[in-house]
């Protein structure tokens, strides 16, 4: 096998506009295909926490367990702690790490899961195997990631195409592949996991708040974060050309008619003995 980056260049980064949408997700919202698998006394990994929203609800689920965050970038875990501290959790705790090499042995975990981890890594099947290896036989590999190609919306506002062909070309410069919810069982199959459980759902943003929201949040991204330094270091945008996708997001959530759909694959994998 060719030998893993250790690890690709997270593409969005921790600025605010991200962080919007990162501290939205809940368990209910972003892992609802994992929540009737989970029983009181496990112990689970969430690998890509990020500040720790979908963390802390998992640990509120499994009140007898526990549960640790695992980030690469450790400035996020004290956001990530913060929120596990807020809600009065005492079952977690938190570390920096590489899901291509789990600090962690063979078999620790009851369950292990990613939401929105593999699109970003530089080798999603290695990143697999590690899943695997540190979860117990019986236990659970859960990964769920969406697929910016299968991204949809309404109406065809001029410049969100100009959007998606350029997160794409970015993310894939950076080390990632975009389109990974398509991938996923195919990654799944080819890092040994053959009891899988193949699922998608939807983010769907429709409302005049939720269109505010989500088109707000893209239209700040692409002009002020990390992101946004990416996408003109890399020569793959100029300042204008982002200026225009930002214009274009705001006229889209401007927009009564305006619908957004995210495609989410998820796979459920039961480890064998």
């Amino acid at each position: 096998m060719p030998e893993a980056r250790e690890t690709a260049v997270y593409t969005h980064g921790h600025h605010e506009s991200v962080l919007r949408s990162h501290t939205w997700r809940t368990a209910a919202n972003s892992a609802a295909y994992l929540l009737g698998s989970l029983e009181p006394h496990m112990r689970v990994l969430d690998i890509g926490c990020g500040p720790g929203t979908i963390t802390a609800d998992l640990a509120a689920l499994v009140p007898d367990g526990r549960v640790t965050g695992l980030d690469n970038a450790p400035g996020i875990l004290d956001r990530a702690r913060a929120t596990a501290a807020e809600r009065g959790l005492t079952n977690t705790d938190f570390a920096v790490g590489d899901v291509h090499a789990l600090d962690h042995p063979d078999g620790t975990f009851d369950v292990v899961h990613a939401h929105q981890v593999l699109q970003h890594v530089g080798d999603p099947v290695r990143a697999l195997r590690e899943m695997a290896r540190v979860t117990r036989p019986g236990g659970i590999v859960a990964v769920r990631d969406s697929d910016y190609a299968a991204m949809t919306w309404y109406p065809a506002v001029p410049g969100l195409d100009d959007w998606l062909d350029l997160y794409r070309r970015v993310a894939r410069a950076n080390g990632g592949e975009p389109d990974a919810g398509r991938r996923l069982k195919s990654w799944a199959l080819a890092a040994g996991l053959s009891d899988l459980t193949a699922t998608s759902a939807t983010w769907t943003f429709a409302t005049p708040e939720e269109r505010a929201w989500w088109s707000g949040l893209w239209a700040d991204r692409t002009v002020a974060s990390s992101y946004a330094e990416r996408a003109t270091g890399g020569g793959h945008a100029t300042e204008a050309d982002l200026r225009a996708v930002a214009g274009a997001w705001r006229a889209w959530g401007a927009r009564e008619d305006g619908w957004f759909s995210v495609l989410h694959a998820e796979i459920l994998c039961r480890k064998g003995a």
